[in-house]
């Protein structure tokens, strides 16, 4: 089967109707709204300033109430990813790695926010010699609160059961440090939301792009990037509590090149709109 790009990403040839289109999409929320979205953003493959500045065309655009960003590097010669994102941007920022500060290089996740972070944790998810992470931000968002998680699950094919593992040690995690706001959960979790390993969390969570497009459980839409030489696959998520705010809107978004023919990732990123 041959993944669905949505229309309104793949046709459009230049980027001034696609922000125009972003913009729609954005729109003037109402204040109960709150929006999410996530990336995984290549660490620094390719030429990282390029891929940063089309990102930032359309983040400024949607401009998020939380993104959350996996795959993010810092190291020798190059800031840390998140950061210099989050300061292009005007927002604040969490990074987590399992590489303690000072580390010569640092590779984790990171939530970005242009809300006040009031808390924040992180753990190692076992197996701890797979070295993934999992962050967690609580924000007080136009009085409202809501406890923001991201991660990056094991990525090997035949890894489902090292997945499973994580998904478990990232329930923990969530029962333990959540308060009693809202909650949404977004990242890489290298598995489509109809495979068993991510069965406890949708036992518990929405997958809010399928909430809102009932067709993606059938695998007709990815999130894994054709032309970068991926196999088509939904794998990055936002899950939220079914007792809290319901998603009213969702899509994909950096489903396109740049005019200039940059794609901003090898990974499209996920928007929603919860009300």
């Amino acid at each position: 089967m041959i993944a669905k790009i949505p229309k309104v990403w793949r046709l459009l040839p230049g980027a001034a109707p696609v922000l125009v289109m972003l913009a729609l999409l954005a729109g003037r929320a109402p204040a109960a709204d709150f929006t999410a979205a996530t990336l995984n953003i290549w660490h620094d493959q390719g030429d990282w300033p390029a891929r940063r500045a089309v990102m930032l065309d359309t983040l400024r655009v949607l401009s998020p109430d939380v993104l959350f960003l996996q795959e993010v590097l810092e190291k020798e010669g190059l800031p840390n990813q998140a950061q210099q994102l989050a300061d292009s941007l005007g927002w604040g920022f969490v990074f987590a790695s399992v590489d303690p500060p000072g580390a010569a290089k640092r590779y984790g996740n990171a939530i970005l926010t242009r809300h006040r972070i009031v808390a924040t944790h992180e753990i190692m998810l076992p197996p701890l010699d797979d070295y993934r992470v999992a962050a967690h931000a609580r924000l007080e968002a136009g009085g409202r609160t809501v406890d923001a998680y991201v991660t990056h699950l094991h990525h090997t094919a035949e890894g489902a059961h090292i997945r499973a593992e994580q998904v478990r040690g990232l329930l923990a995690f969530v029962d333990s440090t959540r308060g009693e706001g809202e909650l949404v959960i977004g990242g890489d979790f290298n598995a489509g939301a109809d495979k068993a390993e991510l069965a406890p969390l949708l036992a518990r969570y929405h997958d809010c792009y399928a909430k809102h497009h009932p067709e993606a459980a059938g695998g007709a839409v990815t999130t894994l990037n054709p032309a970068m030489g991926h196999a088509p696959s939904r794998i990055d998520h936002l899950f939220v509590d079914p007792g809290g705010p319901r998603p009213v809107a969702a899509r994909i978004f950096l489903a396109a090149p740049s005019p200039s023919g940059i794609w901003a990732s090898d990974h499209f990123g996920v928007w929603v709109r919860l009300r």
